[in-house]
C-alpha cells in the first residue's frame, strides 16, 4: 500500500494512494497525521476502510512532506562507492551521520528552493526509510521489521555552505531544500530493495543512476548504527545516501538553477517531482560577510 500526508482545503490530512485518488483517512480514523497512525499502528485498518473513505484526485492534490513532523531526520553521507570516490573520500568502518530539520522538507511538486547565498545547490537521489517501530539497539537481523515504508528523498545541498567546516549542517538544512514524498510504500509492496534502481532526472536528463544493492552500509546495518547512539521512534526517518553523478563533482560543476525540474525515481516506490525557485529577495548577505580578520 502506499499513504501520503496533503492538505486539503487548508486542513493536514493523511491517507492511501490508489488508483488515481488520495483516500482521506484522518477524516474517519483518530490519528491526525501519518507519524501519529504509524505510531498506533493503525495503517492496515486504514487500508481495510478504504472504500468506505472520502477520496479527491491526486491531479492538483498539494502535497506535504510523506513525514511532515518527525522526531528526527538522519541522513547518511558518502554511502555508495562511487559517491564516496568521486568525493575524495577515504572509506571508513563507520557510517557518516548528519541531521537534517523537519522544517527544511517540501513535498511532491512544490519547489525546492535555491537559496539566496548561494549559487550551488546540487541534487542527491536516495532512498528514505520510514521508521514504524520504534527501539534502541535494533539488531540489523531484525532491522526490517522496525520499517514502516521507503519513500524517495531529493537531499538538496548547499555546497559551498556545505564545505564551509568539517562539519556538513549549514549545506544541508536551508529552507526548502529537502523534497520528501510523494508517499510512503509498505515493505509488502516494495519488497526486495536491494533489486530496485535509484535515478536523478534533471530536465529529463538522468544524472545519477544505481542499484541501491550498491550502498556500502545497508538499510539493516544504518538503523543497528543510528539506534545504538539514539532510540528511533516511529515516524523517524533515516536517509540513506546518495550514489556518484551528483553535480559538485561534475566537470564542469552542474548546480541546479530556477526553472530546473528535477525527479528522484525509485523502482517500486515512485518518482518525487520539484521545480527549482530563488529565493525571494531579502537582506540576504555572501558567505564571506561572516569571515572576520582577528583583531
Amino acid at each position: 500500500m502506499r499513504f501520503a500526508s496533503a492538505t486539503i482545503q487548508g486542513a493536514a490530512a493523511w491517507g492511501i494512494v490508489n488508483g488515481g485518488r488520495f483516500y482521506i483517512a484522518s477524516d474517519r480514523l483518530p490519528h491526525q497525521t501519518l507519524k501519529e497512525a504509524i505510531g498506533a499502528r493503525a495503517l492496515e485498518e486504514a487500508g481495510e476502510l478504504c472504500d468506505r473513505l472520502s477520496s479527491v484526485a491526486l491531479d492538483g492534490l498539494h502535497w506535504d512532506p510523506v513525514i511532515p513532523n518527525p522526531g528526527k531526520i538522519l541522513c547518511v553521507g558518502l554511502n555508495y562507492d562511487t559517491h564516496r570516490r568521486e568525493a575524495g573520500r577515504a572509506s571508513t568502518p563507520y557510517p557518516t551521520f548528519f541531521t537534517r530539520f523537519a522544517d527544511t522538507q517540501i513535498g511532491h511538486e512544490a519547489p525546492m528552493v535555491m537559496p539566496g547565498l548561494s549559487d550551488n545547490l546540487d541534487f542527491e537521489a536516495e532512498l528514505a526509510v520510514i521508521i514504524g517501530v520504534g527501539g534502541r539497539a535494533v539488531p540489523a537481523s531484525h532491522a526490517l521489521e522496525h520499517i514502516a515504508g521507503f519513500a524517495c528523498y531529493n537531499d538538496g545541498s548547499v555546497r559551498d555552505w556545505q564545505r564551509h567546516t568539517t562539519q556538513w549542517t549549514p549545506g544541508k538544512n536551508f529552507p526548502g531544500t529537502g523534497a520528501f514524498g510523494p508517499w510512503m510504500t509498505t515493505p509488502e509492496e516494495f519488497g526486495d530493495y536491494k533489486s530496485k534502481r535509484i535515478r536523478t532526472i534533471l530536465n529529463g536528463e538522468v544524472m545519477q543512476d544505481a542499484s541501491l544493492e550498491d550502498m556500502i552500509f545497508s538499510v539493516g546495518a544504518l538503523i543497528e548504527y543510528a539506534s545504538s547512539f539514539t532510540p528511533l521512534s516511529p515516524g523517524d526517518v533515516i536517509v540513506t545516501g546518495t550514489p556518484g553523478g551528483v553535480g559538485a563533482t561534475r566537470n564542469p560543476p552542474l548546480f541546479m538553477k530556477p526553472g530546473d525540474v528535477v525527479s528522484v525515481a525509485i523502482d517500486g516506490v515512485g518518482e518525487l517531482s520539484n521545480c527549482i525557485i530563488r529565493e525571494a529577495p531579502r537582506n540576504n548577505r555572501r558567505a564571506d560577510h561572516f569571515y572576520q580578520t582577528a583583531v
